[in-house]
């Protein structure tokens, strides 16, 4: 498992902005995208990411003007390719966790979506639902942690040591390989630290 130093020098804000603390910390924002599971990230340089692991502790708060319907999304994208127009990503809603008390909202604790053309949008307009899932443990402004086992086109992804989704058949198939980012969205104030990822192959 390798440590990614979470240091300017070792990342690329992809259509987000970035700040980086003595801590360790990473914070990221989105900026200039105005829709839902976009390509809003920060990627981390020289990795080329097919099958492995990747974990890393992630904290969602509220930007000051953040819409209604934000959720504090935050989480990772793997398999992006070079120009960031492709990727496969899993992100937590915080406000749909221990703090929630909507049924609805919490059973959208988590989410998979692949972009560009298969966002959370496109799975509800047409009803599927096994792309998304309850998490129990998470809140705003509060630390957790998320891992992701990848092999070929299955991922198997899990928040603060449960088992939450499980992903057979990505997007983008079994072969694609790609660098992996840190993923903020609309109205996120996103920290992230001890990113660690383990290439396979």
């Amino acid at each position: 498992m390798k440590n990614v130093e979470m240091k300017k020098e070792n990342f690329t804000a992809v259509h987000t902005l970035v700040n980086y603390s003595e801590e360790g910390i990473v914070q990221a924002a989105k900026t200039d995208k105005e829709l839902p599971d976009e390509n809003t990230y920060v990627k981390a340089n020289d990795i080329s990411f097919h099958n492995g692991v990747i974990e890393v502790d992630v904290c969602g708060k509220l930007l000051p003007d953040a819409p209604d319907y934000a959720r504090g999304f935050i989480g990772i994208v793997f398999r992006a390719n070079e120009n960031d127009s492709e990727f496969e990503s899993f992100y937590i809603r915080p406000t749909n966790g221990k703090g929630c008390t909507d049924p609805v909202r919490r059973i959208h604790g988590c989410q998979y979506f692949s972009y560009p053309g298969y966002t959370f949008s496109y799975f509800r307009e047409f009803g599927i639902s096994q792309y998304e899932g309850q998490v129990e443990t998470i809140a705003l402004g509060e630390w957790s942690h998320i891992r992701a086992e990848i092999e070929d086109d299955r991922g198997v992804f899990f928040v603060d040591g449960v088992k939450v989704l499980e992903v057979n058949g990505f997007k983008h198939g079994p072969d694609s390989r790609g660098s992996v980012g840190l993923y903020v969205d609309i109205g996120t104030d996103g920290y992230f630290r001890n990113l660690q990822v383990e290439c396979l192959d």
